[in-house]
């Protein structure tokens, strides 16, 4: 049974983040070592801070071994291709991880609330998706899903906080401001999609996302424990010495400059 939490001032807060971010690039050092396939998905209700701990993850990793996916909308030649196609040229090869944000389960959410699909085809995702997962993970990926979590008032705190800001009204899609109107079936759909695959193999991990420093702190601290690794071993980097042959820059008048607006002291 787990004990007390740690409880965490802002300079606790980012302390532990550092220190924490430090751990993912030994664990991106470790896949690339060992040609390890991961995987991570991250679902949950609008404004339940997935794109923000996401940026947590990449923010110190290298891009091309740690990838960030989200997906728009399929186009109408992905319309007519096998449900899982689009997602599955994004798996990662040996030595990468991929960070899914929102991934195949938009069928059993926004697709099945917003009727985007039939049912037939929600039937037939629910049907697949467990067998579909196990064939990755039988290939050799490594699996990790996680669902975070918001309260019904804190949605509708993040909501009206991205009205008031300019820098996040953009988030407020039309989709998104329909998900408002559709709580309950946004629920629902997300209790629907757990009962049948949430499975012993593949299981969601469900994190308490009303407080994003916290869920932060909690999800990464989670997934630094589902992929084993160790730290490797790095020559130590010794820089070349400069040439010495001599060089003389060109003028400046010669070159189409930034004005300097500002500077920082």
């Amino acid at each position: 049974m787990a004990g007390q939490p740690e409880v965490l001032g802002k300079k606790g807060y980012e302390k532990e983040l550092k220190r924490l971010q430090i751990e993912l690039v030994h664990l991106q050092e470790w896949i690339v070592h060992e040609g390890l396939k991961v995987v991570v998905l991250f679902e949950g209700r609008d404004t339940a801070g997935k794109g923000g701990t996401i940026r947590r993850i990449t923010d110190r990793t290298n891009p091309r071994v740690v990838r960030n996916v989200a997906l728009g909308m399929p186009s109408d030649r992905e319309k007519t291709q096998w449900y899982f196609q689009r997602y599955v040229a994004q798996l990662p090869a040996a030595g990468e991880m991929v960070l899914f944000d929102r991934s195949w389960y938009n069928r059993a959410g926004v697709e099945r609330v917003m009727g985007f699909c039939t049912d037939d085809e929600y039937e037939e995702f629910m049907h697949s998706c467990p067998r579909f997962e196990r064939i990755i993970q039988r290939s050799g990926i490594h699996l990790i899903k996680y669902w975070l979590s918001v309260s019904d008032d804190e949605q509708e705190r993040r909501f009206q906080a991205r009205l008031d800001n300019p820098a996040k009204r953009w988030k407020l899609s039309p989709i998104d401001r329909e998900a408002r109107a559709r709580w309950v079936d946004y629920a629902e759909a997300k209790d629907e999609m757990f009962a049948r695959t949430d499975t012993d193999e593949s299981p969601w991990f469900v994190v308490e996302g009303d407080d994003k420093k916290t869920a932060r702190l909690n999800l990464i601290s989670h997934l630094l424990e589902q992929v084993p690794y160790r730290r490797v071993d790095q020559e130590r980097i010794k820089l070349p010495p400069r040439q010495e042959r001599p060089y003389e820059r060109p003028p400046r008048t010669t070159e189409k400059r930034v004005p300097e607006r500002f500077r920082v002291d």
